[in-house]
């Protein structure tokens, strides 16, 4: 009996071999084409021992049914996000598990127009048809396999955010974690005035620094100590597949996602005027207020990439960021990329200086505890009832978008169950006073802890 319990909310992941291997990558070949009824299909991988070899047996799969094969080699995620709308495929594959340990993997997968394929629009019908094994049987004539190379259009695209005229010198700290971004830094630099200080930059699917995964605190000194030794004006790392982009300011510190997501909706509300923002409910009030204050629309939406991606689209969002690092850009088929915000940051920056300056007003105008994991004795639905319990009758508002939203007139949380673990995770923060967001943490803490 195949396991299918890599099958997600919004990909598929799992440990090798037992949840994910060579057969099943095959039979996601198969159910893939049947569900979507795709011609071609682009399929790239990220720099994981074992992903070749899984793409390898994914493409068979295609190709049994008849599909043809577009193989974009080694990339992150965004490659075939953009393979696919670039070159007007029907879909697109990526064999990656983003952030997690070396021994697993897994795929993102999305149809025509790079839309997202996730729990609700498509993968357990994927996952019902290997598990009854009703998968199409062998084509008559076969699919094809053939190489493309995206990567001159790609470039065109990244550096067509960007003026390059307003472009000047600058050190940047550039940390990839050995996963894949570093392949399209170096694509990138002959184009751009930077001095990249490079920092566990090759890709190894080892992973001999850790886990790519800057979110964790213990993940952030190797960059915020290659900032301050360099004298650096700014600090970039990513995620393994680099769908995630994180930043640190001149002094090596972490600036948290939530204020890049002020930042870049500014940038484009200055580009056009008016334009819609879409956000997610964790933390909401910098955001917000920034919108308005551009003259923009911000609109709120449940946290998840295929949730962002649908709510951009039926309202024809220019940007939509969430707290975690995940920028989306309309022009970038409404995906995410680790790579347009850095690129518009640091424009920013040599137009109007340091990203501490940037950012560091915000910060003290909206003080943030960041997300704060709580492990589960109950169930998250009780746990919740009982913190909505507590505050609502004192609460100006409270919102269920995706867990519980309650607001105050100068402090607001969000808490959430995890999709994937028994965890619960709390945001908070508060109007001016970082007193005040530490304390009211501590409270709704405490709550949760008894």
């Amino acid at each position: 009996m195949t396991n299918l319990n890599s099958f997600k909310a919004y990909d598929i992941r799992g440990r090798i071999p037992d949840e994910i291997n060579d057969s099943l990558a095959y039979d996601i070949g198969r159910a893939y084409a049947a569900f979507v009824k795709p011609r071609k299909v682009a399929v790239g991988y990220d720099i994981r021992l074992s992903s070749p070899q899984l793409a390898k047996a994914l493409k068979r799969g295609l190709m049994d049914v008849g599909v043809d094969v577009l193989d974009i080699g080694l990339w992150g995620t965004e490659g075939s996000y953009f393979a696919t709308a670039a070159e007007k495929l029907d879909g697109g594959i990526t064999v990656t598990a983003s952030h997690n340990p070396p021994d697993y993997n897994g795929m993102k997968l999305v149809r025509e127009h790079a839309r997202p394929i996730s729990a609700d629009t498509g993968l357990l019908e994927m996952r019902a048809l290997i598990e009854s094994g009703q998968l199409p049987p062998k084509a008559a004539k076969p699919g094809t396999e053939r190489s493309l190379d995206i990567r001159g259009k790609y470039l065109d695209h990244l550096l067509g955010y960007v003026n390059q005229a307003k472009l000047h010198k600058l050190k940047v700290v550039v940390n990839p974690g050995n996963g894949g971004a570093g392949v399209v830094i170096d694509l990138l630099e002959p184009h751009l005035p930077f001095e990249f200080v490079k920092v566990n930059h090759e890709p190894d699917g080892t992973f001999p620094n850790g886990v790519p995964n800057p979110m964790l605190e213990q993940n952030r000194a190797a960059t915020a100590d290659a900032v301050r030794q360099s004298g650096a004006a700014v600090g970039l790392a990513w995620d393994g597949d680099y769908d995630r982009c994180f930043f640190f300011d001149e002094s090596g510190q972490f600036i948290d996602g939530y204020y890049l997501v002020g930042l870049l909706a500014e940038i484009f509300l200055k580009r056009e005027p008016g334009a819609r923002i879409v956000h997610d409910p964790r933390l909401t009030w910098n955001t917000i207020d920034i919108v308005r204050r551009y003259g923009g629309a911000p609109v709120l939406c449940k946290s998840g990439h295929a949730f962002i991606k649908q709510k951009m689209r039926e309202v024809d969002a220019a940007y939509g960021g969430e707290m975690s690092a995940h920028h989306y850009f309309r022009k970038f088929s409404y995906c995410d990329s680790g790579m347009i915000p850095w690129l518009l940051v640091l424009q920013v920056i040599c137009e109007r200086g340091p990203l501490s300056t940037l950012v560091g007003e915000r910060m003290r105008l909206f003080p943030a505890s960041g997300e704060i994991n709580r492990q589960l004795k109950t169930d998250a639905k009780g746990i919740l009832a009982r913190i909505q319990k507590h505050y609502e009758s004192r609460a100006l508002s409270v919102d269920f978008t995706d867990g519980l939203s309650v607001e105050f007139p100068d402090w607001r949380f969000n808490l959430r169950g995890s999709n994937t673990e028994p965890l619960v995770r709390l945001n908070v923060e508060a109007r001016g006073s970082e007193t005040l967001m530490r304390e009211k943490t501590a409270e709704v803490l405490q709550l949760l802890d008894s």
